[in-house]
């Protein structure tokens, strides 16, 4: 009864001493007075806690639901502190948030990380002490009990999923957001980076079975598809930019110099080279070390009769590039291992129940470069946009003479970033303002054109790449979900489930990839760019 006592009187004392300061001009700015009293609040309720545990349930949930008033008030200290850099009456450009967003992935990624090799063993050693909340993260590893291997395992899994459900919540509702109103995008960024911490907070307290190792799993599955078919717009983008740079760089150079510029074509010969060895070489691998059985040989001998298809496809025309079909070749490459590599028979899978430590840190890898052009690619939008072609030439900025005119019968594409001119620094080119950077625009007309509302109604379209960003995060961390260690596969089912995935979304990449080389040819009266 003293102690119940004493802990009443410390909150009412804490309660009272704010209202003290308050009354007395002690907290003469809004921003001071919020965060005192937030300082107050917890240093009290930590007081009361620790002098009556029995009660600390209700105050536990007293003080979550003033503390997130107080973080609310947090976020907008902190927003004016470090957020916006423009008034809430001017529009956001098109890379506004998109830096944030991309941010954010990375601290959900490392938040993942913590979740899935500290936090899940973590309640399992801890397991007395942590009663209902263990119960709850274990729930759907309960078949596992006495396999510490497979149950850490599935622990860890849980942790991920967690993390990885939060975000893909985060940017689903940041997608509607951005429908309802397109600056949102930009907006309140501190805040957004609280409620996004809550939110991964509270998964903690939800079962993990079924919302995590049932329905999760498989919303995550349907986004790694997406995000395996969004992969191929990337990875055409960054090799037609890369492309695009090296062939303006041959052109400068040979303007200046004749025989200079053959340097950078070799350049763009010898990258093909590398990569289109590295896919044989893969393949190779793979016919060596995972045949013997009849789905696995019929995996890689489609990969490689469809690569020799789109390569022989765009050769044979004028139609995308001989460095877009060497990486798409290393992306199917990648992607029929990962198939291959999930086979739950040991006939022709050697590294079944293990964990596979190379495609996981492959799969990161590509995160991590999906996650980049997100961010700072200045194409990034373009690529996600349905508006026609007078829209296009009323709000992308035209870059160095780039721009195909209806009436450029080369149409040649424009390369961003780079800079580039139909003569790739000709002497004519030096008059014309042209990027410095990445997104980075010279002219008030540039900016405006960046500006224009058509591109800002299209934002909620990164957004919906980053959830599936997030998903196909989630299936790398856990190999789409398989419970694996010491040579011991626990569900097979899943495997088979995902290898099938992979490799179907392997055939619908390769197959849009070839329909997009031959369909001109087939159809010359309809325009296909």
């Amino acid at each position: 009864m003293r102690a119940s006592s004493l802990a009443l009187k410390t909150v009412i004392l804490v309660g009272l001493l704010g209202v003290w300061l308050e009354q007395h001009n002690f907290l003469y700015q809004e921003e001071q007075r919020h965060s005192t009293l937030l300082v107050l609040f917890i240093l009290g309720t930590q007081q009361a806690l620790a002098v009556y545990p029995l009660q600390s349930a209700i105050i536990s949930t007293i003080a979550l639901s003033v503390t997130w008033c107080f973080c609310t008030a947090c976020g907008s200290l902190l927003n004016a502190c470090c957020g916006n850099d423009k008034a809430s009456t001017i529009p956001p450009s098109v890379t506004s948030g998109r830096k944030r967003s991309v941010l954010l992935l990375f601290v959900a990624l490392a938040i993942a990380l913590v979740f899935q090799y500290y936090i899940g063993p973590l309640i399992i050693d801890s397991d007395e002490y942590t009663g209902w909340l263990s119960e709850r993260w274990l729930d759907a590893c309960s078949e596992y009990d006495d396999q510490s291997a497979l149950l850490e395992e599935c622990a860890g899994n849980m942790g991920v999923f967690r993390v990885a459900a939060a975000t893909t919540l985060f940017f689903t509702l940041a997608a509607i957001a951005a429908v309802c109103k397109p600056t949102a995008n930009r907006e309140a960024w501190p805040a957004k980076y609280i409620l996004f911490v809550f939110m991964c907070a509270i998964t903690i307290l939800i079962p993990s079975d079924p919302w995590f190792d049932s329905i999760y799993l498989n919303v995550a599955r349907i986004g790694g598809v997406c995000f395996v078919l969004l992969q191929q717009i990337i990875i055409l983008d960054m090799a037609l930019d890369w492309n695009d740079s090296w062939v303006a760089k041959a052109d400068a150079a040979e303007a200046e110099e004749a025989g200079t510029g053959r340097k950078w074509l070799g350049a763009i010969l010898v990258s093909c080279a590398a990569l289109f060895t590295v896919s044989i070489v893969g393949l190779c691998v793979m016919f060596a070390k995972f045949t013997g059985c009849g789905t696995n040989n019929a995996f890689i001998s489609i990969t490689l009769i469809l690569i020799i298809a789109t390569t022989a496809a765009q050769m044979s025309g004028e139609e995308g590039s001989l460095l877009g079909s060497a990486t798409i070749s290393l992306w199917a490459t990648f992607l029929c291992y990962s198939a291959v590599a999930k086979n739950p028979d040991s006939e022709c899978n050697p590294a079944v129940g293990e964990k596979d430590g190379l495609g996981i840190a492959l799969s990161l890898g590509t995160t991590l470069i999906s996650m980049m052009w997100t961010g700072y690619s200045w194409t990034a939008e373009d690529k996600f946009k349905r508006n026609t072609d007078e829209d296009n030439d009323a709000s992308e900025p035209t870059i160095a003479g780039n721009s195909a005119t209806p009436g450029d019968a080369s149409g040649n594409r424009k390369v961003t970033g780079v800079v580039t001119g139909n003569d790739y620094g000709a002497a004519g080119d030096s008059e014309i303002p042209r990027p410095t950077a990445v997104g980075e625009l010279d002219t008030e007309a540039d900016e405006a054109a960046k500006n224009d509302p058509r591109r800002l109604s299209n934002s909620w379209k990164l957004n919906v790449m980053l959830a599936a960003i997030s998903c196909w995060m989630a299936m790398s961390l856990t190999s789409w979900g398989e419970i694996a260690a010491e040579g011991n596969l626990a569900n097979p089912q899943v495997g088979r489930v995902g290898m099938w995935i992979i490799v179907g979304s392997q055939w619908i990449v390769l197959t849009l990839y070839l329909w997009t080389l031959v369909a001109p040819r087939i159809f010359p009266d309809r325009d296909f760019s």
